[in-house]
């Protein structure tokens, strides 16, 4: 018995002495290799959140002084004048006037509808546009439909018939297949002889260097979840502070690819639409801008909108925007470097800040931080990091983001959740968009739930404005 325990005995010494020898083994490793990696992703890391949340101040700055304190609204810093109401709108004999004999001063416009399967929506948007206090001669509703689903595609072309009945000028264009998808679309529509005759906007027709007016999102479901009200936080911020800087100093935004109205000479001198990327929107924005084209951004006019209900549409629609945009900043980067006629600072503005710091770093440095680096440096002691970079800037941003958001205030922690959840997600979006793998073209319609939604509005679904504006969904 005495033998067995001192065999026990030694079995435990053993194992203790071969546990010391594997902790000292990891320790050694720990600080000669793991550490020195770790330290550099630590100060690789907070180089990257220095430099956005830098970007992020100075947009919200920007925004906040330019438009609040300056009042430099697009009625100030752009020539404009109201459209003359349409006989009927019980505006005055005057107005009545000024538009007698037709839609004569009005320009002709061309509202594109590009759209693929939408049983759901496709009342919705055709009769959206159909409804816009326009001159019936002096506008044109161009269907461009790319269902695969025959029963679908007749539904479309019997609404598109439904209002022609009812003298509205509507164009059902079909293609032979989806070559470009939604870029491919949009380029097919604008071959057509009517399409090259189309431009509008008080803004565009007095101001002739202005390519792109767009308003603002109103989105219709933002309370239908707690993951829509997160989307609209992100999504107002977009708008209020991103858009309204960019429009405010650089006459220069990312285009979303609705609630706008272009120019048809910027698209055509622009190279039209292309399908090299999954952000066609984008890509023709920033071709245009290089061309010395400018854009302006009206918050004041909001747009309807529906934001992805499932968990699944809105990984679809986020892998799109964000891999998308790096892919076009990989293509694009060599020749903004080399377009002539446009100055450093805007190349400086389009480079480090529109593509790099908001398209690629924010993506990869929420997840590789907040999700890696930091929770690895729990486990290496040999590693810290500074309370500046680990809490101060994470809450600055925070709070800029929050105080645009003030109704939402209350989610601003499950939204830093969230955030944390999809930046994953994100992050391999970018990767693959910057080094151009598989998934990189990939195209996923995002999913809608139109009359669904529609039904449990308090609000019409175009919003009543001055006759001088215009709504297009």
């Amino acid at each position: 018995m005495e033998e067995g325990l001192w065999r026990r005995a030694l079995a435990a010494a053993a194992a203790a002495a071969s546990g010391d020898r594997i902790a000292a083994a990891w320790a050694a490793v720990r600080a000669r290799a793991v550490a020195p990696a770790l330290e550099a992703a630590v100060w690789l890391c907070l180089a990257m959140s220095v430099m956005l949340v830098l970007e992020v101040c100075y947009m919200s700055i920007v925004s906040f002084v330019a438009v609040k304190l300056l009042r430099r609204v697009p009625e100030r810093r752009y020539k404009w004048e109201p459209m003359p109401m349409l006989p009927g709108s019980g505006k005055g004999e005057e107005d009545e006037e000024a538009a007698a004999g037709g839609g004569g001063a009005y320009p002709t416009v061309l509202v594109q509808i590009p759209m693929y399967n939408e049983r759901e929506v496709y009342k919705l948007s055709i009769g959206a546009a159909c409804a816009l206090t326009w001159p019936p001669d002096r506008i044109i509703i161009q269907v461009l439909d790319d269902s695969t689903d025959p029963f679908i595609r007749e539904l479309v072309e019997l609404e598109c018939k439904d209002w022609a009945s009812k003298n509205i000028n509507i164009k059902y264009e079909i293609r032979e297949s989806r070559k470009g998808y939604k870029a491919g679309a949009l380029r097919k529509g604008m071959e057509h002889s009517y399409a090259q005759e189309c431009d509008f906007s008080q803004f565009l027709v007095h101001n002739l260097k202005i390519a792109l007016v767009r308003t603002r999102w109103e989105f219709v479901n933002y309370d239908v979840c707690l993951m829509t009200r997160i989307q609209k936080m992100s999504l107002d911020y977009h708008f209020k502070v991103e858009q309204e800087s960019g429009s405010s100093v650089h006459a220069f935004f990312g285009f979303n690819g609705t609630a706008g109205v272009w120019r048809v000479s910027a698209i055509s001198e622009a190279g039209g639409w292309k399908d090299r990327t999954t952000v066609e929107d984008m890509d023709l924005a920033v071709r245009a801008s290089l061309k010395g084209w400018q854009f302006l951004y009206v918050g004041d006019i909001r747009v309807k909108s529906e934001l992805p209900s499932t968990l699944k549409a809105y990984r679809h629609q986020q892998h799109r925007w964000t891999c998308g945009a790096t892919s076009l900043f990989r293509k694009m980067a060599p020749g903004i470097v080399r377009s002539k006629g446009v100055s450093v600072w805007k190349k400086f503005h389009l480079l480090y800040s529109f593509f790099f710091v908001r398209r690629v770093i924010a993506p990869i440095l929420t997840f590789l931080f907040y999700c890696i680096v930091i929770p690895l440096s729990v486990m290496v002691p040999e590693v810290s990091i500074p309370i500046w970079g680990m809490f101060y800037i994470p809450t600055s941003i925070t709070i800029m983001n929050a105080i645009r958001n003030p109704w939402s205030i209350h989610l601003v922690p499950i939204w830093i959740l969230f955030e944390n959840v999809m930046s994953m997600h994100r992050m391999r979006a970018a990767l693959t968009g910057l080094l151009e793998t598989m998934y990189v073209d990939e195209w996923v319609v995002t999913e809608k739930v139109g009359d669904h939604v529609k039904d449990k509005l308090e609000v019409p679904l175009l919003t009543p404005l001055k006759p001088t504006e215009c709504v297009e969904r």
